[in-house]
């Protein structure tokens, strides 16, 4: 490999460690570097050794001056920001908060205030620290100063992708401009499942697609050669300035952009030193180092090069033909699925086996597709040309979703995993060592390496759980409901299952993956009413988890989902008990107290949604109260028959933010600082109501929605509250006593 390869990974290994803050850890490799470049006299070892050092020093004064600038914004009360998504009350949206020489990522809790995508706007607001930047609680959006002409175009774009492909459009989004917010997480998981989710974000394969397609459309216009090469490189940089840049898409374009010049000036150029050149750009905001697009990017490109060279030593000389190129493409797609498993085994904690299949058979399809797309956006402007050219690229979004489907169903496609820090970085080198042993002469020591390094992971113990409080963890399940709550035990107690669908249930696809990659037993199952998108997962829970017990409100009327449920729990021997008021249980110190619904009031009920378990939970002196899919009638019967019980810190919202739920009345006796909303992305309920979030916005609550937010986990010491989503991270401060 050229010294550029090792230069760049020694450059992001010390923006790693920096980032890490493992200084300590950087200067131990450096010392050792350069005495192994003492003893054997080779000053390259020197060189990457004070490369390795730059890297961790860059990274730490990155992450002073972030967190510099993240105080600073912390303490004020107004910004200007550039609003990355449309602003309306009782939003939650991305944006970026500038002053004098900072520039910070900023969370936005909509109070009042309407903006498009794109405007720099003057917010007022309460702000606290978070990981990533600053969060500002009841932000009030004042004058538009301006607008960020890129995001306004990939606004519009986004909308006229709605207009032509209609139901199509949030998978289009995905592939297309890099908007994911709006995919349903049953499509995510089953992607995830069947290997292929990577293919659901702008990568390095859409972009190096979008540009082979431009080429030949410019070749075949009778550009000539040079001429049409500049001109797919300069519609290829306009695209991915678009999409915002992320990392994977920059790296191949830079990886373009040096073939391009190479071609140009017919001179050869080295995969591995236009790969280097191509990591090595994003990594100029040094944050880029932990980004898991970049990440994958590098290592798959890195996959494919080294499967390259084993290709020309293994099967070159044995196979051709149409069989060399089939055994060709095999190998590159194993190679590259295995030497990616630890990263998606670490963030998703999963590894898919049926991956190297399900990549070969889903890369043509989106080979074909990503061109269709593209131009059928580029004539958005007739609007019937775009409608005419979305329904031909239609049967080949059918057909990747077939490819994710089967994949999914095929049994034990998916491995569940739950790695250490420790077992992931020995899992990572074990990977390293393989394309090491790939492209060298002599694999013999890089092959010992790696296979030391993978037995050594599988020996370590899975990760143990610590926790200093309780965690309520309201996770993505679509339209529907799941809600997991974790004692300082690492025990689980879990309200609801989400959905049902034909094939597959989020008990299933979602909640046990989520809770097995979390470690932990399953204590208690409470069932809030018998409606699909509650029930629809609990007998797949029921089967696999086995919990001590299962309560259930016994509404008279029933489903199909809520039978399978109730014969599962008899199957596997769990403990049903009906859920009355005033029924109480203590788990691990976190208290759980029934305050509906009532058996005499029950039986007025024609609406399961009515008669919802109402459950608050109580850990130290925060309360969170679980709403289910009640609506106005049960909540006026909770005010009237114990109002002052109804107070709570953290308010799940009834029915997915229904307007049929959350009364003026109930909203002001609760009096939540934060409203979680469960709900499914672009939903044909239109929920939530923007009435209800308007409510309660204008009552001071944070709101978070899972169809914005994804999963979102919010913990407490039981004295404050610390939220957890989009990787980000704040904190409310100590609970308010009751109105």
């Amino acid at each position: 490999m050229p010294l550029l390869v090792h230069a760049v990974a020694a450059y992001a290994a010390g923006l790693w460690l920096g980032l890490a803050h493992l200084i300590w850890a950087g200067a131990a490799l450096v010392g050792v570097s350069l005495a192994l470049a003492w003893l054997c006299d080779d000053l390259r070892l020197a060189a990457l050794a004070m490369t390795l050092l730059a890297g961790a020093l860059v990274a730490a004064a990155s992450g002073a001056r972030h967190e510099r600038c993240r105080d600073a914004g912390a303490r004020r009360t107004s910004w200007t920001m550039t609003l990355s998504q449309p602003a309306a009350p009782g939003a939650f949206i991305p944006a970026t908060a500038s002053w004098s020489d900072c520039s910070i990522p900023a969370s936005l809790s909509i109070r009042a205030g309407v903006a498009p995508a794109g405007a720099t706007v003057r917010v007022s607001g309460e702000a606290v620290a978070s990981k990533q930047g600053i969060m500002v609680r009841h932000a009030i959006v004042g004058r538009t100063a301006g607008r960020d002409a890129l995001l306004a175009l990939r606004g519009r774009m986004g909308e006229r992708i709605d207009a032509a492909f209609g139901a199509d459009a949030p998978l289009v989004r995905a592939l297309l401009i890099a908007d994911t917010h709006s995919i349903d997480p049953g499509v995510r998981d089953r992607f995830a499942a069947a290997g292929i989710v990577h293919m659901l974000s702008i990568s390095g394969l859409h972009v190096a697609i979008i540009a082979a397609a431009m080429e030949l459309f410019f070749v075949a216009v009778r550009l000539p050669r040079s001429g049409a090469l500049c001109a797919t490189m300069a519609v290829v940089a306009a695209y991915i300035a678009l999409i915002g840049a992320p990392p994977p898409a920059v790296r191949s374009g830079v990886m373009l952009g040096a073939a391009s010049v190479a071609r140009l000036t017919q001179r050869p150029i080295s995969t591995w030193g236009a790969l280097a050149l191509g990591a090595a750009v994003p990594l100029g905001h040094a944050a880029t180092v932990l980004d898991l697009g970049w990440q994958l990017s590098v290592a798959g490109m890195a996959s494919l090069i080294a499967s390259g060279v084993l290709a020309r030593k293994w099967i070159a000389p044995r196979l051709d033909g149409w069989r060399a190129g089939l055994a060709t493409v095999g190998l590159a797609s194993t190679v590259a699925s295995a030497v990616t498993a630890p990263l998606v085994a670490w963030h998703f904690g999963r590894v898919s086996l049926i991956a190297p299949i399900t990549n070969i058979v889903a890369t043509p399809i989106v080979a074909l597709l990503q061109p269709a797309l593209f131009l059928a956006t580029l004539c958005s402007f007739a609007p019937e040309v775009a409608r005419f050219l979305a329904g031909a690229a239609h049967p080949m979004l059918v057909a990747l979703n077939a490819v994710a489907d089967i994949g999914a169903s095929v049994p034990l496609a998916t491995v569940q995993v739950a790695p250490t820090l420790l077992g992931a970085l020995l899992a990572g080198a074990a990977m390293l060592a393989l394309l090491v042993a790939s492209v060298s002469r002599h694999a013999g020591p890089a092959l010992v390496t790696a296979l030391a390094c993978f037995a050594l992971a599988l020996w370590l113990p899975l990760a143990p759980h610590h926790a200093e409080g309780m965690e309520l963890h309201l996770i993505d399940v679509g339209q529907g409901d799941a809600i997991a709550l974790r004692t300082p035990a690492g025990r689980w107690i879990l309200v609801d299952a989400g959905r049902a669908w034909r094939g597959g249930d989020a008990g299933r696809s979602t909640v046990i993956p989520y809770l097995r990659r979390q470690g932990g037993p399953l204590a208690l199952f409470v069932l809030s009413h018998p409606h699909s998108d509650h029930v629809g997962g609990a007998s797949s829970v029921l089967r696999a988890l086995h919990p001590a017990q299962y309560w259930d409100g016994a509404y008279a009327g029933t489903s199909d989902p809520y039978r399978e449920s109730l014969l599962a729990a008899r199957a596997v021997r769990v403990r049903w008990h009906r859920a009355s008021p005033g029924d109480t249980l203590t788990v691990d110190g976190v208290s759980l107290r029934v305050l509906a619904p009532d058996s005499s009031w029950m039986t007025t009920l024609d609406d399961p949604n009515e008669g919802s378990v109402v459950v608050l939970v109580q850990y130290g002196a925060e309360r969170f109260l679980l709403m289910g899919d009640a609506e106005r009638g049960e909540e006026q019967w909770l005010l009237s028959h114990d109002s002052a019980a109804l107070h709570a810190d953290v308010l799940k919202v009834g029915h997915h933010g229904s307007a049929t739920s959350s009364t003026g009345e109930f909203v002001q006796a609760v009096a939540p600082r934060l409203a979680l909303v469960s709900v499914g992305a672009g939903n044909s309920y239109g929920h939530p109501s923007q009435s209800v979030l308007r409510s309660l916005a204008q009552r001071g609550a944070a709101i978070l929605r899972t169809d914005r937010s994804g999963t979102v986990v919010v913990r407490t010491d039981g004295r404050s509250l610390e939220i957890e989503q989009n990787g980000d991270r704040w904190r409310l401060s100590s609970a308010s006593s009751p109105p």
